[in-house]
């Protein structure tokens, strides 16, 4: 009889709101699968307080203490944006694996430099994109693979949600240094995210931003309209002004109308599944509906890592796969602040997005277009 696997050793770096809620209770379900043995935060009582919460033997202050003494196969990061990069790039340098929370990197710049710390048969780093995991995302995602709705035409990527000023006096929040940019980055991205993944390559993007009523360097809300390369004209939209709140995706295929309504997460009950016309005695099974209902979380993708981990593959949201996401946000800022279409091949090291979402505002490099930010 074959022993069963041991359990992967999991550290969580950064102790706030998103270990608790989400991390650590994706860590408890996996039966077994995983085990947490430390928690660090730069706040030593805090990490104490935390462990001892969650009965996690060891608290830490100091990331490189922690590597040292407890050797986890699993870092999960959950810090502000801004301390990312230094997190993932010791934990990879010490031979574990990372799974990140978004946004995965401050630019582009940044990505790849994490990027160079993974090896080529590991460890690796992905990124928190829970939102693909689900069963309604997986049956579409095949679903467009195989062209069984017919040619995708027409679609919507909406995250319109409420942040009020009190969100905002945490310091890191809304600065380009510290957080990368504002909805664009730390909400739509989810969103955003999904829609790449289920639609593929995106060929042209012209957008907008503004910063209308919070008191913020970056923007509070942005708009683009995304062609991609399958032909599909895609509106997308960031908000955290939007008092009813929603995370709205639609796509409407030549065969049939698909369309996800949500907020943090969904079941396949948040899907709607409408024909055509010409297939009007279509039900939402015949449409490709799944009867299996799996909630997007981070239990499910936690889930799919920790199987990579054991196969020894690269898990998906990673690697090019994980860096989509942040391909888009920096077109979106860079069409915005120039005025001007940007296509994928302008997201170059030559350009001053590259290196940072802002630009040459804050950034590095020389702009010489009139900014298109209201």
């Amino acid at each position: 009889m074959t022993a069963p696997a041991k359990p992967v050793r999991v550290a969580i770096i950064g102790v706030g709101g998103i270990a608790d809620a989400a991390h650590l209770p994706a860590i408890e379900a996996q039966m077994g699968a995983a085990t947490t043995v430390a928690a660090v935060d730069l706040d030593l009582d805090r990490a104490q307080a935390f462990a001892a919460r969650w009965n996690i033997p060891a608290a830490y202050d100091s990331v490189p203490r922690m590597l040292q003494e407890t050797q986890p196969d699993l870092v999960v990061v959950c810090t502000p944006p801004a301390a990312h990069q230094e997190a993932i790039t010791a934990a990879l340098d010490a031979g574990a694996s990372v799974w990140c929370e978004k946004p995965p990197a401050l630019s582009l710049a940044e990505y790849d430099a994490i990027s160079a710390h993974e090896k080529p048969q590991g460890p690796f780093v992905s990124y928190v994109f829970q939102h693909r995991f689900g069963s309604g995302a997986q049956a579409l995602r095949a679903h467009v693979a195989s062209g069984a709705l017919g040619r995708p035409l027409v679609g919507i990527c909406h995250t319109l949600w409420y942040r009020d000023a009190a969100y905002y006096e945490v310091p890191w929040r809304g600065r380009w240094a510290t957080e990368g940019g504002g909805p664009t980055m730390g909400h739509g991205i989810h969103q955003m995210d999904l829609m790449l993944w289920l639609l593929g390559d995106w060929a042209e993007v012209r957008s907008v931003t503004g910063t209308l009523d919070r008191e913020v360097e970056t923007e509070d809300v942005s708009m683009a309209m995304v062609r991609f390369a399958n032909g599909a004209l895609v509106s997308v939209v960031n908000s955290v002004l939007s008092p009813r709140e929603v995370s709205y995706l639609r796509f409407d295929f030549s065969d049939a109308t698909v369309e996800l309504s949500h907020l943090y997460g969904y079941g396949n009950a948040n899907w709607t599944w409408t024909p055509a016309p010409h297939r009007a005695d279509a039900t939402p099974a015949d449409l490709g509906a799944p009867a299996h209902d799996e909630a997007s979380s981070h239990t499910v993708q936690l889930r799919e890592l920790l199987r990579s981990m054991r196969a020894g593959e690269r898990p998906r949201a990673g690697g090019s796969d994980g860096r989509r996401a942040l391909e888009l946000a920096t077109a979106i800022y860079q069409s915005a602040a120039t005025g001007r279409p940007v296509t994928p091949d302008m997201l170059s090291p030559d350009s001053p997005y590259y290196h940072a979402m802002s630009g040459p505002v804050h950034g590095t490099g020389t702009a010489n277009e009139e900014p298109l930010h209201v």
